[in-house]
């Protein structure tokens, strides 16, 4: 495949210490279509596993990773929950692991979904430990890009679980999880219905122009040099905010400041961040309801000439106040569930440039090794019910 990103040639990337990370982002809207075969040829088994847990009218869904695999959750929730009308929760292992007491029923039929690119984190396979020795009714559905990771390894002697590994291309070299992200996402979405197979497709093509639509209004603002980025989004896309920024964060070595909010809750204080070395970068929804909100903030923006610079990505040109704008084609009809494929390309691709930009090698941005590709100088100390 080649490697060639919008903007920076193969050569430079290879010089530079970028070669993954630009493969991993730009490989993306091929590698879904491959993620929705899988998970096709696994419909039967996928179903006969999960189809008498969701007839549990009791039954509670834990969504659950670390770090970046924890926003995967984050994202799923508010289309799951209605999906399945269901209990549904998005609790990062972190948490589950220092507070299982606190976060686990030992009396509640619990399906946990677990996320993990490696699988090798100790709280994701803690986590898991920690579920079957609390709940007495507790079910495993692992999505993982790993299949040589630990939880790979232990779900064949669990007591009910489903394994799901994704194809060996999403399993990220790089630091930054950026494919097995979106994969792992897409994989759960498919799995409950949230996403149908027929609108992969439309989503991958959409998703393929992306890099190229939104490459120059990049650059132009990695020129700026600023020191904060703010992501705000509703709904689906504020888990998406999140992610969005810590991939800036991973990526720059904290050399650049990153926070995520939602689109009503940033004017409640976080909004003081904004200076003249702010950008703020509003992932729009297609709803017309939360659209309405998501515009009203960007007017807002735009009229105080705070912030240094304010980007609106969307799916629709209506109601766009003048200023950066990146509108796709071809999702103006999705969900914003969909659509979230798109902004987060955006995220990964700003990221990246910003990276190199500040002279920083992507593949491994963290030169200091403070931070690894698996987490590394976790204790998992022992517990007592």
């Amino acid at each position: 495949m080649a490697t060639d990103f919008p903007g920076v040639g193969q050569a430079e990337l290879q010089a530079r210490g970028a070669e993954w990370t630009a493969r991993e982002i730009a490989q993306q809207p091929s590698v879904w279509p491959q993620v929705d075969r899988l998970v096709s040829e696994q419909r039967t088994q996928l179903d006969r596993f999960l189809q008498p847990l969701l007839t549990k009218s009791s039954l509670r869904v834990v969504m659950s990773g670390a770090g970046t695999s924890s926003f995967i959750g984050d994202c799923l929730v508010p289309a799951l929950s209605v999906r399945l009308q269901r209990r549904v929760e998005s609790i990062a292992t972190t948490d589950l692991v220092s507070g299982p007491h606190l976060r686990l029923q030992g009396d509640a039929p619990t399906l946990l979904v677990s996320f993990a690119r490696s699988g090798n984190s100790p709280e994701s396979v803690a986590a898991v430990d920690l579920a079957e020795r609390v709940v007495s009714d507790v079910h495993h559905l692992i999505i993982t890009c790993n299949a040589e990771g630990e939880l790979a390894k232990r779900a064949p002697r669990l007591r009910s679980a489903q394994l799901i590994v994704l194809p060996e291309a999403t399993n990220d070299r790089s630091f930054a999880m950026t494919s097995s992200f979106t994969s792992m996402l897409l994989t759960a979405a498919l799995a409950f219905g949230v996403m149908r197979s027929e609108t992969v497709s439309s989503v991958a093509n959409a998703a393929a122009k992306v890099l190229q639509q939104a490459s120059p209004v990049a650059q132009r603002l990695v020129a700026r040099e600023f020191q904060r980025v703010v992501y705000l989004g509703s709904n689906e896309l504020r888990g998406l905010a999140s992610e969005a920024a810590l991939k800036l964060l991973e990526l720059t070595d904290g050399k650049v400041v990153a926070l995520a909010d939602s689109t009503l809750g940033f004017r409640h204080g976080p909004k003081t961040v904004i200076d003249e070395k702010t950008l703020v970068v509003v992932m729009v929804s297609n709803d017309a309801y939360t659209r309405a909100y998501d515009l009203d903030l960007l007017t807002e923006l735009r009229r105080d000439k705070r912030a240094g610079a304010i980007l609106a990505l969307s799916a629709r040109n209506e109601g766009l106040p003048e200023g950066d704008n990146v509108v796709y084609d071809g999702l103006r009809e999705h969900g914003d569930f969909e659509t979230a494929f798109a902004h987060i390309l955006v995220a990964q691709s700003f990221a990246l440039l910003q990276s190199l930009a500040l002279g920083l090698t992507p593949d491994r941005p963290n030169a200091a090794g403070v931070v690894n590709r698996v987490v590394q100088g976790v204790i998992i100390h022992p517990w007592s019910e």
